[in-house]
């Protein structure tokens, strides 16, 4: 089976991404996050050996590098990447604090580089190697309150488009996904009012979910995505239609 980096995995996005690579039975999972949760807990005792979990706080950088050495040695090669870790610290640019604006570029944008950065140069050696990168719908259509964030996704979508020049010579594709509003504690600040509001704009009238992210992400890693690199691809029922 081949091996799947999943970061962001004890929780939301990242948890339904292990969870549905896992119970295909072609992949092995290995979920990062500073600290295992209950759900992965769970997860990984259903998963019969295909989902494994490892600590790593992928905010302290300098680790970065001897942390994808490990998975290595332990698992062998890493055939997939989805950077999927992050946070969405919500607030007006004008009023929040330095630190939280640092905090959420270093864990949206530099940790997933210099993961990435790491993992590539061994999918280059192999001559093979899918990346998935999750971005945000905000990233293109901007959202009050979510400067900063969105900021931080439209830095992944060219990160994207760039590396995929870069590998695709190689054997290695790169592609983005774009989630729209999906019920995770990333959207937990969001009111009432406010779900209605943007589901109402929706084609489907509903919000996305999780799962269906990671139907998109087990695509690209499989077969399908083969010919797929350096594109975006929205998953939000059609808010941005």
């Amino acid at each position: 089976m081949r091996n799947i980096l999943v970061t962001g995995g004890s929780r939301g996005i990242g948890l339904a991404i292990a969870r549905r690579l896992a119970a295909s039975g072609d992949y092995n999972v290995v979920a990062v996050a500073r600290r295992e949760s209950g759900e992965l807990a769970a997860a990984i005792r259903e998963a019969q050996r295909c989902l494994h979990f490892r600590a790593c706080d992928l905010a302290a950088t300098d680790a970065i590098p001897a942390f994808a050495k490990s998975v290595r040695d332990k698992f062998g090669a890493i055939y997939g990447l989805v950077n999927n870790a992050g946070i969405g610290t919500d607030g007006l640019l004008a009023t929040m604090s330095n630190s939280q604006i640092e905090a959420l570029i270093r864990l949206n944008v530099l940790s997933p580089i210099i993961l990435t950065k790491y993992v590539a140069r061994h999918m280059m050696a192999d001559g093979v190697g899918r990346i998935v990168n999750i971005s945000s719908i905000v990233a293109s259509t901007g959202y009050s309150g979510l400067s900063v964030y969105a900021a931080s996704k439209a830095a992944v979508t060219g990160f994207t488009r760039s590396l995929a020049r870069e590998v695709g010579k190689v054997g290695i594709t790169v592609n983005a996904i774009a989630p729209g509003f999906i019920d995770t504690e990333l959207t937990s600040s969001l009111d009432d009012q406010g779900r209605r509001r943007i589901t109402g704009r929706s084609a489907l009238r509903r919000l996305p979910e999780a799962d269906d992210v990671a139907s998109m992400v087990e695509y690209l890693l499989g077969e399908g995505g083969r010919n797929i690199t350096g594109t975006v691809l929205t998953v939000d029922a059609g808010n941005t239609a």
